[in-house]
């Protein structure tokens, strides 16, 4: 998501920083803010937004009842392909074997009483905890969340929704950078003591979730998603025979003409 912050950014305690490096753009660049703050509570925020307004609100710790709101600008192509291609796969994936929901931005994720309201870019909510997924908004966190980054989101994913994702329990955090002189992937998981651990990034072969049992992906799809099918890559992931796919790939190409 492009994110325009219309208010001061939070102060981020460095302990519960990524571990691998932020490769942040310039930091004046991120905190110059772009017009004047948005202060209000989270009542006025679900008042003043709609379903056309894309927006997430951030409580203040200083300040009670109050937060910031952050609007987001149109996305880039590759962005909206990014995030197209894996709501295709893991979409397949989990109503194939009736493992949850998978619901895309924007949609409401509020994190707790007096906690952020966010709209990831791809969240999944699994089978068990489906009774917090209402028609207006998810309550409460999900199992896992993708945030595709861009130039403006870098900040809000890396640090603040890191941060925020970790308290409130989300079991799994994918951070998928598909800019072309970017290309980077990291994934996150919980440990017993509720710290996030990188369990993989785009140099592993294969990534395995936990979360979405039995689902993996190859990083190296994420980069190459304008020649990759879903469908023929979702029947890679349940294990269909290569020569099948292959004849199933031709049939498909044959059909279209190309």
């Amino acid at each position: 998501m492009e994110a325009l912050t219309i208010a001061p950014l939070l102060n981020i305690d460095p302990l519960f920083l990524p571990s691998r490096p932020l490769d942040f753009v310039s930091t004046r660049v991120m905190n110059k803010p772009t017009s004047s703050p948005l202060i209000m509570s989270y009542e006025e925020f679900l008042a003043w937004t709609d379903d056309t307004t894309h927006a997430e609100w951030v409580p203040f710790n200083d300040i009670f009842g109050k937060g910031k709101v952050i609007t987001y600008m149109p996305p880039k192509l590759i962005h909206q392909e990014t995030i197209n291609f894996l709501n295709k796969l893991l979409s397949l994936y989990v109503s194939q074997f009736n493992l949850g929901k998978i619901v895309l931005a924007p949609f409401e994720m509020k994190l707790g009483a007096g906690k952020s309201s966010r709209e990831p870019d791809i969240l999944f909510v699994a089978q068990e905890n489906l009774a917090r997924l209402t028609n207006d908004r998810l309550n409460g966190p999900a199992d896992l969340v993708i945030e595709i980054v861009s130039k403006s989101t870098l900040k809000h994913d890396r640090e603040d929704k890191f941060k925020e994702y970790r308290q409130a329990g989300i079991r799994e955090y994918w951070i998928i950078d598909p800019r072309p002189d970017h290309q980077r992937a990291d994934f996150y998981r919980l440990d017993a003591q509720g710290d996030y651990q990188l369990f993989a990034t785009e140099e592993d072969e294969r990534v395995e979730s936990m979360v979405v049992p039995g689902f993996w992906l190859s990083p190296t799809w994420l980069w190459q998603i304008s020649t990759l099918d879903p469908l023929l890559t979702f029947y890679q992931i349940v294990g269909l025979p290569d020569a099948l796919v292959k004849q199933m790939q031709e049939q498909i190409h044959a059909k279209s003409g190309h």
